[in-house]
């Protein structure tokens, strides 16, 4: 049984690295050039080389790349919540929610209890995953690295599926202990998750895995859209992480 646990949870950081699917990887393909997608000479083998194969050198540029393009639907989706406080009906939320996002807009990087305080407002109208709108969920799938040309539906199916998978992981790994992972584990942990580990220390990543963790394990099934939302919360400004 605790071998079945162990074996859970190392799938979640070894498992769940996904390499962008081939829509994403065509589009790059197609001329989405310029200093975020890399060099050209990188173009092969980060399309026809599995992970495993990648150089040290590779796997820092091309994780470099994968983040580049989720961080740049950050701002928009801070810009969506933003859009939505005056439908929140509780005035404490709306004022919870606000200063979030003013927090992470000054580059300042939030603390548990003002990710957890909103908890509510994310379980049903209007920050919901049922209840976001079409552009919101465009730009979430965006951040998960995830193709965003699909009817709104199936995206909030998609997101839906991926943060039950990450929830669930979440629980075996707090089980497991993070202090039973090693430095690569728990850096590819990070990045699934939303943080650019391939630039910050063993410590600090361990540090940002606890934070998330904490705030995984205290959400119901119900206000996983909150869960999903805090691939931008909490990775954004961490250490400087905004840059």
């Amino acid at each position: 049984m605790a071998l079945s646990r162990v074996c859970w949870a190392r799938s979640a950081v070894w498992g769940s690295v996904v390499t962008p699917g081939h829509f994403f990887t065509r589009r790059l393909q197609l001329g989405r050039s310029g200093l975020a997608w890399g060099a050209p000479r990188y173009l092969f083998p980060r399309q026809l080389l599995i992970r495993h194969f990648w150089t040290p050198k590779q796997q820092t540029d091309f994780l470099d790349i994968y983040h580049a393009f989720r961080k740049q639907s950050h701002p928009e989706i801070i810009s969506y919540l933003e859009k939505v406080i005056p439908l929140i009906s509780d005035a404490g939320l709306q004022w919870h929610l606000t200063d979030l996002c003013t927090k992470i807009q000054r580059g300042t990087h939030p603390a548990i209890h003002d990710i957890l305080a909103l908890r509510e407002c994310f379980s049903n109208h209007p920050l919901g995953v049922n209840q976001l709108q079409a552009l919101h969920v465009k730009a979430l799938s965006r951040a998960m690295l995830l193709t965003s040309y699909l009817p709104p539906p199936l995206l909030r199916h998609r997101l839906k599926t991926r943060t039950t998978v990450i929830h669930q992981l979440d629980k075996a790994l707090a089980k497991l202990g993070i202090g039973q992972l090693t430095a690569q584990e728990v850096k590819s942990a990070c990045y699934l998750r939303g943080l650019n580990s391939t630039h910050i220390g063993e410590d600090r990543c361990r540090t940002w895995l606890g934070e998330w963790l904490q705030i995984s394990c205290s959400l119901k099934e119900t206000e996983l859209s909150l869960l999903l939302h805090n691939v931008v919360l909490l990775s954004t400004n961490y250490l400087g992480t905004r840059r």
